[in-house]
């Protein structure tokens, strides 16, 4: 992948004081016969209310008039009735808190009119783009990927830009990756903006979030002195998640949890230093996880989640160096045939998934069952020899009274 040079900053339109977008969405007269609907626009802001507009002409008098509207990714439509005023308009103030609209997603609307006369028009979908308008967002952009920042100069943004590409090339050692619409990233200022702006309500520690099925990222990184290293860990990672969903479709959600962040941290440019700290305390005091606990979720609390990833990032860096890529893109083509997490591993790589942790905890952590259980019982061992010495030493001072009797 050939990287591009730098690119200059294009701005989105923001409304200052409201700080909302209004995506005019005039698509001319919309006719079908005794129904028309035109001046068709959109206004938001971003976590808090959207407001549909359109007019709308008819021969005959409307009976119903909906609005219907559905964010990508979505199971069902909304739908709200709506009144006309006497010039033909219709507005719908649609409140975010009641029923929230997916972030970053596309939202198609539509208009279903009923009039007197028995006859039902339905109108085009139309659609606008529910992104975060409440920031100033910069953009740098070309086929491969998209960088938004609100905070910071160009070189923050160009350097995020950078890495970005270099991510994607170190992906494409593990990925085969194609051409595809390009990647979005959304750099946000702080982890609290971004927790805000997913509504996430999840730990604290939370600082990035990937949507792969809208190839969206959001990530927390502050234009500091660490913002660099911060990118080489983070973005790669992130796009990583993005890439894995294009090769795996929807069968992405089969994928075992280790198994995508595993992928994810292989494609960092530099790993964790911290995670090996864990993953020797851990294999010092046994209490590792075992793998196949990793498969559909990882634990809740801070420390062993914390853990869990440490130990996919290990696992997963094994299989790579063990196996290859070849053999470590077979597994993912296993897991994303629907087996589980024994099967995929024995179709791919020979060997149950038990039978790979067994192996990695003695190759990279130097630890075995054996090894384990001897550490587990050493305390009980240590009592039972002072169990044992203190008769032992009772009896050496009997015969030793007998032999000066």
């Amino acid at each position: 992948m050939k990287l591009p040079g730098r690119v200059t900053p294009r701005y989105l339109p923001t409304i200052l004081g409201c700080l909302s977008v209004c995506l005019s969405l005039i698509a001319g007269v919309q006719a079908q016969g005794t129904v028309e609907i035109s001046e068709v626009r959109v206004n938001y802001l971003f976590g808090n209310q959207v407001t549909f507009s359109a007019r709308l002409r008819t021969v005959a008098p409307v009976q119903e008039a909906w609005l219907l509207f559905q964010s990508v990714g979505e199971n069902r439509a909304h739908l709200a009735r709506l009144t006309l005023l006497a010039d033909g308009h219709a507005v719908y103030q649609h409140a975010i808190a009641s029923e929230a609209l997916r972030p970053f997603a596309a939202v198609y609307f539509w208009y279903r009119i009923i009039l007197s006369s028995g006859d039902v028009y339905t109108s085009p979908p139309y659609t606008f783009q529910y992104i975060d308008n409440r920031f100033p967002w910069q953009v740098l952009e070309d086929e491969w990927v998209r960088v938004h920042w609100y905070a910071g100069d160009l070189d923050f943004g160009q350097t995020a830009f950078d890495v970005a590409h270099v991510g994607l090339q170190r992906i494409s050692e593990v990925l085969p990756y194609q051409k595809s619409p390009p990647l979005d990233l959304y750099l946000y200022a702080s982890t609290v903006d971004l927790q805000n702006a997913l509504d996430l309500g999840g730990p604290v520690w939370a600082n990035a979030q990937a949507t792969p099925d809208l190839g969206v990222a959001l990530l927390a990184i502050a234009p500091d002195a660490e913002a660099p290293l911060t990118m080489e860990r983070q973005i790669p990672h992130e796009l990583a998640h993005l890439v894995l969903y294009q090769r795996a479709g929807t069968a992405y959600e089969r994928l075992p949890l280790w198994l995508r962040e595993g992928v994810a941290s292989l494609a960092e440019l530099y790993p964790n230093p911290e995670y090996r700290q864990a993953l020797s305390a851990a294999a010092q005091s046994g209490s590792l996880l075992d793998i196949n606990t990793l498969c559909e979720s990882f634990p809740g609390d801070a420390a062993r989640a914390y853990l869990a990833y440490a130990e996919a990032d290990s696992f997963t860096r094994y299989l790579y160096s063990t196996y290859g890529p070849p053999a470590l893109y077979n597994l993912i083509l296993a897991y994303a045939d629907g087996l589980n997490c024994e099967q995929g591993a024995r179709r791919a790589l020979g060997l149950t998934l038990t039978q790979l942790d067994r192996r990695w905890r003695e190759s990279v952590l130097n630890t075995s069952p054996v090894r384990a259980a001897g550490q587990n019982l050493l305390p009980y061992l240590i009592l039972l020899v002072m169990m044992l010495s203190i008769p032992a030493w009772g009896w050496s001072q009997i015969t030793a009274r007998r032999s000066h009797e």
